[in-house]
């Protein structure tokens, strides 16, 4: 999907348009995790003058008396307010105290499930409010059902297959697919199912449902677009027969479990059926508890340094694919005894890994 002007910010992106377009990146995004929709911006140098601004906000605009809400905070060079927990407590009881004033009740506080949930980023003295339009992150597609140890998330798995230019024109294999989340995003992609299709939004708990039959329109508009099946082959294959059974679970809980081919296999001796024209391995190879450095005494090195080497013949037995890796530990590039043409830095949860990317 594309936004109209988008500007790089810190930690994510910002554009402006209508109220739809916010709704339109909820629903089709791949890769963003939240929506936030800036609804004030003001200074603040202490708790009063926090406190002071928030009181100004039209709250009642977004919430009512019924309405339960939240407040998260970030805050950064600041020297009055450092602790994020306490500038929420300020937001949250200005938000209590002007609908009280307006409504003649303070609306509830629910920090695990609000109806509506307010975000404050404090940057020095620039305070900016927003409300968060997706609700839950974006990464809850709603289709993992099963899970296996240490899952790829959802944006991170379609942000592999973006930066790895993996196209859905061509086959697709992931020789270590575990849960499938890679398989499954490319299947998504592949058919042009929008990734929000199938869940509900914050936006959708808001007192204002004005823009309740535009909604409706977009998810009528992306269902149509839906195509009828995946343009080519898609294997996800796996040693470990839980893992499949994960995989196809959620694969149909996705919708996508007829375009992918499932299959019980060991990646050390990689294969392609006759027939199959070349196209993108994709996978996410385990890389351990910690990153290293290079190789030591450890066994799990010493295993994971095998396995790479084991996994780099198999791939070199294929002609004319491309390899795009997640990789979590240098021990997998110096296995490929090459380097990657690219290379981009990303965070899978606390660690740093890399996008990495092979031409045959």
């Amino acid at each position: 999907m594309r936004i109209r002007a988008p500007r790089g910010d810190t930690g994510g992106v910002s554009f402006e348009g209508p109220f739809d377009e916010g709704m339109k990146v909820c629903l089709g995004s791949r890769v963003g995790m939240r929506v936030l929709l800036e609804i004030a911006a003001y200074q603040a140098a202490d708790a009063d003058s926090l406190y002071a601004g928030a009181r100004k906000v039209p709250w009642g605009d977004f919430l009512s008396a019924k309405s339960t809400f939240a407040v998260s905070a970030t805050v950064r060079d600041n020297a009055a307010l450092r602790h994020s927990g306490f500038v929420a407590l300020k937001v949250k009881d200005a938000i209590a105290d002007t609908l009280r004033d307006r409504l003649g009740v303070r609306p509830d506080v629910a920090p695990d499930d609000p109806d509506v949930s307010v975000v404050l980023h404090l940057r020095g003295n620039d305070v900016r409010l927003y409300l968060d339009m997706a609700g839950d992150p974006l990464h809850r597609r709603g289709y993992r059902v099963a899970m296996t140890e240490a899952p790829l998330k959802e944006t991170l798995a379609a942000a592999v297959l973006a930066l790895g230019g993996v196209a859905h024109d061509v086959p697709f294999l992931d020789p270590m697919t575990g849960s499938g989340t890679l398989a499954i995003e490319h299947a998504l992609g592949a058919r042009n199912i929008a990734p929000g299709l199938n869940r509900r939004f914050g936006f959708e708990r808001w007192p204002d449902q004005t823009r309740a039959a535009a909604w409706k329109a977009l998810k009528d508009a992306a269902r149509a677009a839906i195509l009828p099946a995946a343009p080519a082959p898609i294997f996800a294959r796996d040693s470990s027969q839980p893992a499949m059974d994960a995989a196809r679970r959620n694969a149909r809980e996705a919708a996508v479990a007829n375009d992918i081919r499932f299959e019980l296999a060991d990646a050390r001796s990689l294969s392609v059926p006759p027939g199959i024209p070349a196209g993108n391995i994709v996978t996410n190879p385990p890389y351990g508890e910690r990153l290293r450095a290079g190789p030591g005494p450890d066994p799990e090195d010493r295993a994971l340094e095998a396995l790479y080497r084991d996994l780099a013949r198999a791939i070199g037995r294929l002609s004319g694919w491309q390899l795009v890796v997640l990789s979590g530990n240098p021990l997998f590039t110096r296995a490929m005894g090459r380097k990657a043409e690219v290379s981009h830095r990303l965070w899978n949860g606390p660690l740093e890994v890399r996008l990495l990317r092979w031409r045959p």
